[in-house]
């Protein structure tokens, strides 16, 4: 299968000047100090629309004829794809039709009809979105945006590599959020042309992880159930021609766990100041996840930064669970008056903030004359939740697990 050229992602360079912003590279000290040499991150979460799609989805629907844009073009998408496809079509003067699924976050869907899309809302799982979409376009003539398995997308996506050489020209990785492989097969393409020598690393969400079963077997490999809370890159098959990509030039594939993206989502907001999405934040999680397996400088993507406000607040307690910033304990201690209080006056001398408090006196497990206190602190770290354990244990309060 004939892959994409440096030189066509050259001209889709200069077709996106004036489309497309040249979003900044941040310098993360702070991941430095974990893994020894020089951490950036390109900051696409920044690009119009939110994520890196405008650039493959101009591209794309910039090469169509006048004919095929005449007759609109249509999208089935959760959200960056969606977005991507509704500016770029307005833009360049086409309608364009986008399924999203029922369930598609508020925010999603109303930024994409505000860029000018009709949306229609189809199925409960993307499958039957998609299925829907390609049937539109059969039947009415609309031209089908793949959201990564055309030659064009991986074309306008790899403009990103362009740019991260440019401003990180001694890069010694680059790893990239992967769903369905458009970008990292682009940005390969770029930094593999100019750069033979640098790594170039997919990361994925473990719930959905569909090269390493695709490598192997040497042809698309569906996910029977993917699940992240990461649905940039929730993707269940790469496609014949992005697996290409990636067979032919991309280094590794990692996977990183639930957990890595919820604390690199609240490490890009409490650290870098930047809104980034879960899929957004895979490079970062898998630098926290492998810290040990990336020649520096490292370059991470962030792709998007397109977030439900109420997914954002769940995956950054989440994030905070994760590393080690809430703690909950059971104290089993005698009824007596005032001695709740002096539980949470201990406690805040040790520094924690009490969240939720629950006092039971009904319990098969409590003796005569006994209660169970039930507490959610917030902590400093790990180190913070055995010292406040610990204090209590030493004070004479019986901590349950």
């Amino acid at each position: 299968m004939r892959l994409v050229s440096l030189d066509r992602i050259t001209e889709a360079r200069r077709l996106l000047e004036g489309v497309v912003r040249i979003t900044p590279m941040e310098h993360a000290r702070d991941l430095e100090r974990v893994h020894g040499g020089p951490v950036y991150l390109k900051c696409e979460n920044l690009q119009r629309t939110g994520s890196f799609k405008i650039r493959g989805a101009y591209t794309r629907i910039h090469g169509l004829t006048e004919d095929e844009r005449g007759r609109g073009v249509v999208a089935a998408s959760a959200g960056n794809h969606a977005q991507g496809v509704a500016l770029a079509a307005s833009l360049l003067g086409a309608k364009a039709t986008v399924f999203m699924p029922v369930h598609a976050p508020l925010p999603k869907l109303a930024a994409t009809q505000g860029y000018g899309a009709d949306v229609t809302l189809h199925g409960d799982v993307f499958d039957d979105t998609l299925a829907q979409a390609i049937a539109f376009a059969e039947s009415t003539g609309a031209v089908f945006i793949h959201p990564f398995d055309h030659e064009d997308v991986i074309v306008g996506q790899g403009t990103a590599g362009l740019e991260i050489l440019e401003q990180v020209p001694e890069a010694a990785t680059v790893l990239v959020p992967t769903g369905g492989g458009g970008l990292v097969s682009g940005i390969a393409v770029a930094v593999k042309a100019l750069r033979p020598d640098a790594r170039v690393v997919a990361v994925q969400a473990e719930g959905a992880a569909g090269f390493p079963p695709s490598l192997a077997a040497g042809r698309p490999v569906r996910v029977p159930h993917p699940h992240t809370m990461a649905d940039g890159i929730a993707v269940g098959q790469p496609g014949e021609l992005t697996l290409a990509h990636v067979s032919a030039l991309v280094d590794d594939v990692v996977t990183v766990s639930e957990e890595s993206l919820s604390r690199a989502l609240l490490l890009c907001l409490e650290r870098r100041k930047l809104v980034v999405e879960p899929a957004g934040a895979a490079a970062v999680a898998a630098l926290l996840e492998h810290p040990d397996a990336f020649r520096t400088p490292v370059v991470g993507v962030l792709s998007g930064g397109n977030v439900d406000p109420l997914l954002l607040l769940q995956i950054i307690r989440h994030g905070m669970t994760a590393g080690g910033r809430y703690l909950a304990l059971r104290l089993r201690v005698p009824d007596r008056p005032g001695l709740l209080a002096a539980i949470l006056t201990r406690v805040s001398e040790l520094g924690a903030n009490v969240l939720d408090v629950e006092h039971r006196r009904i319990s098969g497990a409590l003796e005569l004359g006994e209660v169970e206190v039930s507490l959610s602190l917030e902590t400093r770290g790990p180190h913070h939740c055995e010292e406040v354990t610990a204090e209590l244990q030493r004070a004479g309060f019986t901590v349950l697990t």
